[in-house]
C-alpha cells in the first residue's frame, strides 16, 4: 500500500497487455479451484493462525529468490482460504513487498519506510500511504479501530509486524476493494502502479503452475511459525525417544511439497512421509497407507497418544482399506502430506475444523508397539 511505483520503462500497452495475461490466468484459480482429494475449497484450514516471531527473519540466500519461507507459505494458503483470496495473490503482494519478511528494509520490522508503510505486506501506518492499518502498528486486539488491522493468530494484540496479522490484514484489504470480481483492480487499489500490478501477477502465475522452492523450516523455529504445532509432542509429553524422533522427523518436512508415491527427502505423499518418520527412529513400517492400517496394531480412539498414525478412506481407498494417513501430534492435530498442491503441514483431524476427508477417522494404530518392532533406549 506504498502507492510509489513510477513504471520501469516498459509502454504501458505492453504493461497492460501482460497484465490482461495475468489477470486470466489468476481469475482461472477463482473460477475453477486447484483440484485436491476429498473437497473443492481453494486451501486447507488447520487452525487459528501463526504466531510468528516479528523479527529474526533468516538473511536472503540465492535460494530465497524463487522460494515461499514454509511459515509464510502456511499463512498465505491459510488466509487465503478463511477471506476467500487467491494465496497466490497474498503471495505475489508479499514477495514484491518484503520478500516474504526477508528483507532488512525500513519498515519491515519496526517503523516504517518513507511512504508511512510497514510490516511484511507493507500496509499503510501513515504519511503518504494513509493509516490504512487503523490505530497504533501495534494495539491490543479489543481495541476498535478503522482499519484492516487483525489479531489473526489470537495472541491479544494487532501487529502491522507480525506476518499472520500483516497477511490477514492485506487480505481485508483486498476483499474490500473487490479482488473476487476484479483481481487486478484490487492489487491496483493495494498499490497505485500499473507495474506493480504487472510484477504481483507475474509472481502469482508462476505460483500457481507451481513455479516456486519452499525454504525448509528447522525445528528450532517450526513451533511459532506453522499453525497448531505448539503441542503435547512440543512439550516432551510423548511416549518414548522413537515418538519424539519420528514427530521430529515430520516436523522438520513441514512445508516441503507433496508428490504421490515420494518417500523424500525432497518431497512426499502420506504413507511415505509417515514411513520414513518411523524409520528414522529405527521402526519399519510398511510403505502404503492400505499395509500400514493392516500392520497395527490398532488402538481405541479414546487411548490415542502422539506418534500414533491416524487413518482415512481417502480419495483412493474405503474404510477397510483406507487411503490416506497422518501422524497424531497431539490435540486432535496431525501432520500430513495431504495432496498435490499442498506443502507437508499441520491440520486437525475428527473435528468440524478438519481439512476435507479428513473429518471422520477410521481408526488409529501405534507402529512403535508392534511385535515386530525394536525400539532404542533411551
Amino acid at each position: 500500500m506504498r502507492w510509489r511505483w513510477h513504471g520501469d520503462g516498459m509502454g504501458k500497452g505492453a504493461v497492460l497487455a501482460l497484465v490482461a495475461v495475468a489477470v486470466v490466468m489468476v481469475m482461472g484459480l477463482i473460477a475453477v479451484p486447484m483440484l485436491i482429494v476429498g473437497g473443492s475449497s481453494l486451501l486447507f484450514e488447520s487452525g487459528t493462525g501463526c504466531s510468528a516471531a516479528q523479527g529474526g527473519q533468516p538473511a536472503t540466500s540465492p535460494e530465497a529468490r524463487d522460494s515461499i519461507p514454509a511459515n509464510y507459505l502456511a499463512l498465505f494458503q491459510e488466509t487465503g482460504n478463511r477471506y476467500g483470496v487467491p494465496w497466490v495473490i497474498l503471495a505475489g503482494i508479499g514477495e514484491v513487498e518484503s520478500d516474504d519478511g526477508r528483507s532488512s528494509l525500513p519498515g519491515v520490522h519496526s517503523g516504517s519506510n518513507a511512504f508511512g508503510a510497514a510490516g511484511p505486506m507493507q500496509i499503510g501506518i501513515g504519511g503518504a500511504a494513509g493509516n490504512e492499518w487503523g490505530g497504533a502498528p501495534v494495539h491490543p486486539a479489543s481495541e476498535v479501530v478503522n482499519g484492516v488491522a487483525t489479531d489473526a493468530d489470537g495472541g491479544g494484540v494487532a501487529s502491522v509486524y507480525d506476518p499472520a496479522d500483516a497477511i490477514a490484514g492485506a487480505a481485508k484489504y483486498l476483499v474490500e476493494h473487490g479482488v473476487q470480481q476484479n483481481v487486478s483492480g484490487a492489487i491496483f487499489a493495494y498499490n497505485h502502479s500499473e507495474a506493480y500490478v504487472q510484477l504481483v501477477l507475474s509472481y502469482a502465475s508462476a505460483y500457481a503452475s507451481g513455479g516456486y522452492t519452499v525454504s525448509p523450516v528447522t525445528d528450532a523455529n517450526v513451533p511459532s511459525c506453522i499453525p497448531g504445532v505448539s503441542t503435547m509432542a512440543d512439550t516432551g509429553q510423548v511416549p518414548n525417544a522413537a515418538v519424539a524422533t519420528a514427530i521430529d522427523f515430520a516436523e522438520a518436512q513441514l512445508g516441503k511439497p507433496y508428490q504421490w508415491g515420494a518417500t523424500g527427502p525432497d518431497a512426499y505423499d502420506c504413507s511415505g512421509l509417515v514411513m520414513m518418520a518411523y524409520r528414522a527412529a529405527g521402526v519399519y513400517i510398511p510403505r502404503t497407507s492400505q499395509q500400514q492400517w493392516l500392520w497395527g496394531p490398532q488402538v481405541p480412539a479414546s487411548q490415542v497418544e502422539p506418534g500414533d498414525l491416524v487413518f482415512f478412506a481417502g480419495a483412493d481407498g474405503t474404510p477397510a482399506a483406507p487411503g490416506h494417513v497422518g501422524l497424531v501430534i497431539g490435540h486432535d492435530e496431525m501432520i500430513e502430506a495431504y495432496a498435490t498442491g499442498f506443502p507437508i503441514r499441520v491440520a486437525a483431524f475428527g473435528t468440524s475444523a478438519a481439512p476435507p476427508g479428513d473429518e471422520d477417522p477410521v481408526g488409529f494404530t501405534r507402529p512403535w508397539s508392534h511385535s515386530g518392532a525394536v525400539l532404542a533406549a533411551g
